[in-house]
């Protein structure tokens, strides 16, 4: 060990300081194996035939600026974080290419990693990213995203033979990790000491095809279209051609003709040029959309276009410039972990970045939200502690969330905008109906961005405000029902009369969207009723009408206490109803009680106790039956005729179990039911009850009695039909 130590420092003194050009062989230093998950990622990257090749260089600078914001935030509270000399204090990033050597450099003064960093960042990343990314390929996703699943860094694999990572921590020597795209590495302290002082160095040897990597102009317009408006500086070595005057040498000066004693002569030299002069974007008023689509690549590591940005000053009581964005798609994970993930957007203080690791700067529903947020109102030295508390950040908080619905209030209203908001509400209407339920102050305002399909048009979705606008003249009510399917809730029972009678019904068919409407409540001073219940009446019910149906209930009061007496406890009450048109019953739910969908979603919980499912089966339930239907017509005979009678008794839980099938309801028992109906059908058909099954006698002819004889076996086994023809 000593000895390879002296190669490689021997190595180290042979070339300039800073450079990662030394000979160090897989068998250096200590050998780790990636993780599994790692391995895959490498082995997809390496033998990939992608064609864009240049993501490495993006994720790569992306990475240098994560590391310095890192170091900067530390710096707010302890400046001595960053060193004494000029040289550590200059956060930076620097870009260099040896065509000789076939290598390229991303240089940062970041935080860097220790020692144990780089064999826990290096060797091993999250399961859920790796997994969720490799599954986005094999379903023809873009590898482009690769920024989005945690595994950037691998992406350098798709044009490098070896990567070398040195490293310096200010509570660490400087080590080298080491990988030449097997599924082993390597790390060991630099014998050249701490040459980096602090921060990071990725040198990759690039593979023969990969040689574009190596081309000046190539990589300035990489850099430009990736980083443009990072805000640390980004450098390119690059050779440019100089004049410098020198003397004139003997022979020179003999055979002029003149006086002068010097020329001018071009040589080329390497410089380090600056390729992002921009300031951050959202401190400028004069952005082109263009500008406003690459900061948002930039930031959110997303190849798309934004579905729309907003870009504001706030004044008042605080001040701050936010630039936020809505992505025109749903990450895969927008879900992942809702109640533990935090809001990806950055506050900076006077252009420092804080922090992006807390959740107070959005409400949790507005998880797509990406952008900066920069405050010259804030201390720059709060703690991420007290940074949740402060007034400040509440009141930025409070402009925030009003500038956003209000943005999208005006996106959903406008005519010219309509399908560009429902792309928006296909991705996150969810959100939207999360916000309903978790943030009661902006309710309202949330309400007006709600959209769902209605009776109206089934295909199309449609607005509250849409829905009052439509409203018959006499109604008081928004009606909606809740299921799986709108097509079935278009052809549902419960609402056939509403329909026959003018009335729109809104049809919930996503999971989420009667725990939205429940918490809604009203809209408008109009209440939200869900036609499942039976605490509600049809608005348009004049004197007569409501005489008639106390008529009816009298003429079908003994049917109904027949009833109740024979389903009890499944069903609390019988009642007339004037809401069916076609079926001679339906099953529905009080006020309190859990209507079809809500028990089917409830029943749907992984971990929901046997217990509850009782529960739902025992919740107060209204059999309503339809005194028109001659169903109910002949079940009212038999209550006076024959209340004894086994077959009408069947029939009585025959026709409740399906009123609740048909109500959306599960039966409690569908072995009995099935029993019963196979009873009824039995005796329709003439079968006696206790009629026994036999085995059926079966005459067979006298040549069906000889066994066949077996054949012998094909010997030649080329005559067998092959596998492929199978």
């Amino acid at each position: 060990m000593l000895f390879l130590a002296l190669v490689l420092l021997a190595a180290a003194q042979e070339t300039p300081e800073g450079s990662e050009d030394i000979d160090v062989t897989e068998a250096a230093g200590e050998q780790h194996e990636f993780q599994a998950d790692v391995a895959r990622v490498m082995d997809i990257l390496i033998n990939s035939l992608y064609t864009n090749k240049e993501i490495f260089l993006r994720e790569t600078i992306s990475n240098a600026s994560d590391a310095l914001d890192k170091i900067r935030f530390m710096s707010i509270s302890d400046d001595s974080v960053l060193g004494e000399s000029e040289e550590q204090k200059r956060l930076e990033i620097r870009v260099e290419f040896d065509k000789d050597a076939r290598t390229l450099s991303v240089t940062d003064t970041g935080i860097g990693m220790t020692k144990m960093d780089l064999v826990k960042n290096l060797g091993t990343v999250a399961k859920s990213g790796t997994t969720s990314f490799i599954e986005a390929l094999a379903s023809g996703g873009d590898i482009n995203l690769i920024g989005q699943f945690g595994v950037g860094f691998y992406s350098n694999f798709l044009v490098a033979d070896k990567i070398t990572v040195t490293s310096k921590h200010n509570d660490d020597d400087q080590h080298i990790w080491i990988s030449q795209a097997t599924n082993t590495f390597n790390v060991l302290q630099d014998p050249r000491g701490n040459s980096l002082l602090r921060g990071t160095r990725v040198t990759l040897l690039l593979k023969q095809d990969a040689e574009e990597f190596l081309d000046e102009i190539r990589l300035k317009r990489i850099l430009q279209k990736y980083s443009e408006f990072l805000q640390y500086p980004i450098y390119l070595k690059v050779q440019k051609e100089v004049s410098r005057e020198v003397p004139l040498t003997e022979e020179e000066l003999a055979s002029q003709s003149d006086d002068k004693t010097t020329k001018v002569i071009k040589e080329k030299v390497w410089e380090w040029e600056l390729i992002n002069e921009n300031k951050p974007l959202w401190l400028r008023d004069d952005v082109e959309d263009e500008e406003y689509t690459k900061f948002y690549q930039t930031l959110s590591k997303d190849t798309k276009e934004p579905l729309t940005y907003i870009h504001f000053t706030a004044e008042g009581e605080v001040e701050f410039k936010a630039l936020l964005y809505i992505p025109s798609e749903a990450p895969y994970d927008l879900f992942d972990g809702y109640y533990a993930k935090n809001a990806p957007i950055k506050l900076y203080v006077r252009r420092v970045l804080v922090t992006d690791e807390f959740t107070d700067l959005v409400p949790r529903y507005m998880n797509f939200i990406k952008g900066v947020v920069d405050s010259d109102d804030m201390p720059l030295n709060v703690s991420r502690e007290n940074l949740q508390q402060t007034k400040i950040l509440k009141l930025i908080n409070k402009k925030i969330i009003r500038k956003i619905l209000q943005s999208l209030n005006e996106l959903a209203e406008d005519e010219e905008e309509t399908e560009k908001y429902l792309t928006f509400y296909k991705s996150f209407g969810k959100n939207i109906k999360l916000g309903v339920m978790d943030d009661p102050g902006n309710k309202a305002k949330l309400a007006r961005l709600l959209r769902f399909y209605s009776t109206n048009n089934v295909q199309e979705l449609t607005s509250l405000n849409d829905y009052i606008s439509r409203m018959k003249e006499s109604q008081e009510d928004i009606y909606f029902i809740a299921g799986e399917d709108r097509t079935k809730l278009d052809q549902s029972p419960l609402i056939q009369q509403l329909k026959k009678k003018g009335y729109e019904i809104l049809l919930l068919d996503d999971p989420i969207d009667e725990y939205t409407v429940n918490s809604l409540n009203e809209y408008e001073k109009h209440k939200l009723q869900n036609v499942a219940k039976n605490d509600w009446k049809l608005g348009d019910e004049d004197d007569l009408t409501k005489k008639k149906e106390k008529k009816l209930k009298e003429m079908y009061n003994v049917m109904a206490d027949w009833f109740k007496g024979i389903i009890a406890p499944a069903a609390k009450d019988v009642i007339v109803s004037n809401k069916l048109v076609d079926e001679p019953s339906v099953v529905t739910t009080g006020e309190e009680g859990y209507s079809a969908n809500m028990e089917r979603l409830t029943r749907a919980q992984a971990f929901a106790s046997h217990r509850k499912k009782e529960d739902h089966n025992n919740a107060p339930k209204t059999w309503e039956v339809n005194p028109a239907h001659p169903l109910i017509k002949r079940m009212k005979d038999y209550a006076r005729t024959a209340p004894n009678d086994k077959m009408a008794r069947g029939l009585v839980e025959t026709l409740y179990d399906m009123a609740l099938i048909n109500s959306g309801f599960f039966i409690p028992n569908p072995t009995n039911t099935y029993k019963r109906i196979q009873g009824l059908v039995s005796e329709d058909m003439g079968i006696a009850e206790d009629a026994k099954v036999e085995e059926p006698e079966v005459e067979l002819d006298e040549e069906e009695e000889v066994a066949e004889e077996p054949k012998e076996p094909t010997e030649n086994l080329d005559q067998l039909p092959k596998a492929d023809t199978l």
